[in-house]
């Protein structure tokens, strides 16, 4: 049947199992969304505040259900404004396709009104990216898109489409999918075996799971894969909920921010195994000194990442979740019980610690997953909330914690809540924030109302930008150079301006009756926690730092000099 671009673009979105976008229209892409008015039973849009808000609710969609995220814009400045949130996702390899159109075909390269080239800006931080400068190619351009953002290593892809192109009329087939994710190259039995010899002739193991087992749907093949390998497990920011953080082998984060008896553990083992991480420096610390007593084993479906940062003594190529099957099946059940003894007692020697006088990011968390029992979709702005969240929210299944890890975007986190509220309602979705990062992006809160999506967003206000303020008073000497948010704002009545309910609590009894009332409204709830300026995320390591000299706040009390040098 001859249909138009526009018409094409909405029958190949159904192709996809597409039933949900975000997005903002504008002149360029006027005929997609008259498509979408027609369609609209079938596919639902959500108006978000700002394009960069459609990208992170695009990219919380796909983190929370594993499906692509569809995120839509206008030419020009719409377009531009999705750059952060294809960013984001590009560092974090989520699966996204974004849409946008162009000026008209004759008009490109004329500095036309809200004309840009998105797909040059877009080149560095997409998997891959197009322009449709032919009717015929569109359908197939899209196809391909999908294809290229959920296969292999996932990641965003850019399809740009001017408007005279989404006007024309050709003849449309319509194909039947394959929506299941494809690794496309053999796995190395060779490689499979070399891992077994390595894991079986190691005495002090150590796995560390990054976001790559999550998006490969390996969490039970890394679950199994631990228990026969009997070996403690760290996670990455990313990695969260992999591996069940209520675990007898769970050690907790890895890295700057990372537990004591994870940093300890890694840099004491013999091997290390790694799934489906990079080795970010924010990990590593120091990378000469890094795991430095051990032989390294990697797991990942991009061989790029082999070498890249961290030198491995071997590597298996391929999906992890068919990689760590197979590794399952031929391993036999390994004992290490003296050196979990031993990691067990760093854990008691190490705990995670916060003050409990006074309402504290720390006991936001716990209390928020208390109350939601750990089954809560937990998403993060970027900073030392989110470090809290990492470390005092137990993450038991995978996509429950979604997070800015590479990008480090503040403003990310409200707009990925939406998203994975919107796929899915029956969870409870709770954004946590800095007053610092709420302000980037709290427009979506007119989204959340808007749309009727109830996301409670907790943010914890300590009035100044916490992490920076952090760096500043361990090694700046105390210089808050434009850190201080000492301003009038009112998040309880923004919240309220907006439709929205605000809540407002400075103890940690009145944090404990706030969210248990927000759980009961099914409306869109901000909570403003007041905590005080100078809390700390504790351990930390310093730049240039081994990562097995971490220090909390005993070890820089017992400090002579009272501080830290930045070396």
């Amino acid at each position: 049947m001859q249909i138009n671009g526009s018409e094409i673009v909405v029958e190949c979105l159904k192709e996809q199992g597409v039933d949900m976008v975000f997005g903002y229209p504008g002149g360029s892409i006027l005929n997609v969304y008259d498509a979408l008015y027609k369609h609209q039973n079938e596919i639902t849009h959500i108006l978000t505040s700002h394009e960069q808000g459609a990208a992170h609710a695009a990219d919380g969609y796909a983190r929370a259900t594993g499906k692509v995220g569809v995120c839509l814009a206008t030419s020009g400045p719409g377009a531009t404004n999705l750059v952060t949130g294809i960013a984001t996702a590009y560092m974090d390899s989520i699966p996204m396709v974004a849409i946008t159109c162009n000026v008209n075909l004759p008009l490109l390269g004329k500095d036309s009104f809200q004309e840009v080239d998105i797909t040059g800006v877009t080149m560095p931080i997409t998997k891959h990216n197009f322009i449709v400068k032919d009717i015929r190619d569109l359908a197939a351009t899209i196809r391909r898109a999908f294809a290229i953002a959920r296969n292999g290593r996932p990641g965003p892809v850019l399809i740009d489409i001017p408007k005279d192109i989404t006007a024309a009329k050709m003849e449309y087939k319509k194909e039947v999918i394959d929506l299941h994710p494809a690794y496309v190259g053999e796995i190395s039995e060779e490689e499979i075996e070399c891992a077994i010899h390595m894991i079986e002739h190691a005495k002090k193991p150590y796995i560390f799971v990054g976001g790559g087992a999550i998006l490969a749907d390996a969490s039970e093949q890394v679950r199994t894969f631990a228990k026969r390998a009997d070996a403690p497990v760290a996670d990455s920011l990313m990695g969260k909920g992999a591996f069940p953080g209520t675990d007898e082998l769970y050690t907790g984060m890895l890295g700057m921010h990372g537990t004591k008896t994870s940093n300890y553990g890694v840099s004491e083992c013999d091997l290390l195994i790694v799934i489906g991480a990079r080795f970010s420096d924010r990990v590593t610390g120091n990378a000469k000194k890094f795991a430095s007593h051990a032989k390294i084993l990697q797991f990942d479906v991009d061989p790029a990442e082999m070498n890249k940062n961290i030198v491995i003594t071997a590597g298996v190529t391929g999906n992890v979740k068919e990689t760590l099957a197979k590794v399952n099946e031929k391993l036999a059940q390994q004992n290490h019980r003296e050196w979990i003894d031993q990691i067990n007692e760093a854990k008691k020697k190490y705990p995670l610690v916060y003050h409990k006088d006074v309402l504290s990011g720390p006991f936001v968390i716990e209390e928020v997953y208390r109350q939601t029992k750990g089954e809560a979709i937990i998403a993060t702005e970027v900073g030392q909330h989110q470090m809290w969240a990492a470390q005092f929210y137990k993450y038991t299944q995978p996509r429950t914690f979604l997070t800015s890890g590479g990008l480090g975007t503040m403003g990310y986190g409200l707009g990925a809540s939406l998203g994975a509220k919107c796929g899915c309602p029956e969870k409870v979705v709770v954004n946590i924030a800095g007053d610092g990062c709420f302000r980037m992006n709290m427009n979506e809160i007119a989204t959340a109302v808007r749309h009727n999506i109830p996301v409670i967003e907790v943010v914890v206000n300590n009035h100044v930008l916490g992490m920076v303020r952090q760096w500043q008073t361990l090694f700046y000497e105390q210089r808050y150079s434009a850190t201080v948010l000492n301003d009038a704002v009112d998040f309880v009545k923004f919240a309220e301006s907006m439709g929205a309910v605000g809540l407002r609590a400075t103890t940690p009894a009145e944090f404990t009756d706030c969210f248990a009332k927000a759980l009961t409204l099914g409306r869109p709830v901000v909570i403003d926690c007041q905590i005080d300026s100078d809390e700390k995320v504790w351990p930390m390591v310093a730049p240039g730092a081994a990562i097995s000299e971490a220090f909390d706040e005993k070890d820089l009390k017992s400090k002579e000099n009272g501080g830290i040098r930045n070396e």
